[in-house]
């Protein structure tokens, strides 16, 4: 089953509807990196909300594609895991160290506004002091 990819102003949205083969999800994975790089996107946003499961496949594939994006310059969050998800991750041990999660989309797009934001601010030049 494809995810559908969707673009809003600089990010990119993933809505996932239902649960996916890893095949799928590798399938995912490379759509999103290829797109980052076409869009020329700062921010791409997995939103999880219809899963009621992730297995280890899912949550490294997750991982993946945030660090991956990070290298192509935008930033990733994770919307919408459930509780019963979130619960048997932490039971599992499976960790999604260095991702950013949040609620909800709106959430979501208000992280990577101010990611987003910093990462301007950060990367103008400063103007050198006129000391006299």
């Amino acid at each position: 089953m494809e995810v559908p990819i969707l673009r809003q102003g600089q990010y990119l949205i993933a809505s996932i509807q239902s649960a996916l083969t890893d095949a799928d999800l590798s399938h995912l994975r490379e759509a999103l990196i290829a797109q980052v790089g076409r869009s020329r996107c700062r921010g791409v946003i997995v939103d999880v909300t219809a899963l009621d499961v992730m297995d280890s496949f899912a949550v490294r594939t997750l991982r993946d594609i945030t660090h991956m994006a990070r290298l192509r310059g935008a930033e990733t969050v994770i919307v919408g895991i459930q509780p019963d998800v979130a619960f048997a991750m932490v039971q599992l041990g499976w960790t999604l160290k260095g991702v950013a999660t949040v609620l909800d989309l709106e959430e979501g797009l208000a992280f990577l506004d101010g990611r987003t934001k910093e990462r301007v601010v950060e990367s103008k030049p400063k103007k050198p002091s006129s000391r006299g």
